[in-house]
């Protein structure tokens, strides 16, 4: 029997658990794919119940609005990824291959978890580089941030930040340059497929050249 992955959510963001029911994983799954093909901005719960099959109602029973939904599987995509960094580097006893693997991680195309039935971890991926900020560049920001909705992004960031100091421990600011890192990697990303001359990676299109930027950036800052 394969087992599936799970990670608990902030329950303020919802109002009923979407992985306690088929309808709520259905929501989850069929938002990531509409998001995705529409953008968040053209993207309502009338069209995703309409995807779904069933009442605009019925998503409404699990979540009060999309931003909360956004935030969620958002929130969602870092506790996974915050899960893969640990995964993949627990046998590395060498902090800078540590670092090279999560730099690795966070630039290079994400296949789907097969152990995540319901939620396509390659698109929510591509999401997370189009729409990611969104989540948290708003006006009621600071509400949601004493709600404790970016939680998982800055368990993530700390993680980050541990292995940087593992390279360095008098390295003074390892949260700042973490955030830089995972913001970099999807930024690059973005610009090297949208704005290219913002990048140098315009014409190759090669992960592997933001790969090798951000390993330059990140060493040469902390001094390894």
């Amino acid at each position: 029997m394969k087992l599936a992955l799970q990670f608990n959510m902030n329950p303020s963001l919802y109002l009923r658990d979407p992985e306690g029911t088929d309808l709520g994983k259905n929501i989850i799954q069929h938002s990531i794919q509409l998001i995705h093909d529409t953008g968040f901005e053209a993207f309502t719960f009338k069209k995703l119940a309409e995807s779904i099959g069933t009442t605009e109602a019925g998503v409404y029973r699990y979540f009060e609005n999309k931003h909360k939904l956004l935030v969620y599987i958002i929130s969602w995509y870092w506790r996974w990824l915050d899960f893969q960094i640990g995964y993949q580097t627990k046998n590395l006893t060498n902090p800078v291959s540590k670092l090279k693997k999560v730099i690795t991680i966070l630039a290079t195309t994400v296949e789907d978890d097969l152990m995540t039935g319901h939620v396509d971890e390659s698109i929510l991926h591509q999401i997370l580089i189009s729409e990611g900020s969104k989540a948290f560049l708003t006006k009621q920001v600071n509400q949601d941030n004493k709600q404790e909705y970016f939680k998982p992004y800055k368990d993530l960031c700390n993680t980050i930040g541990e292995i940087i100091l593992e390279c360095n421990p008098k390295y003074k600011y390892p949260h700042s340059l973490a955030s830089t890192i995972i913001e970099m990697a999807h930024l690059q990303n973005f610009f090297m497929n949208h704005l290219p001359s913002l990048t140098d990676f315009s014409k190759s299109k090669d992960e592997k050249e933001i790969i090798k930027y951000l390993e330059d950036l990140v060493f040469n800052t902390i001094r390894i």
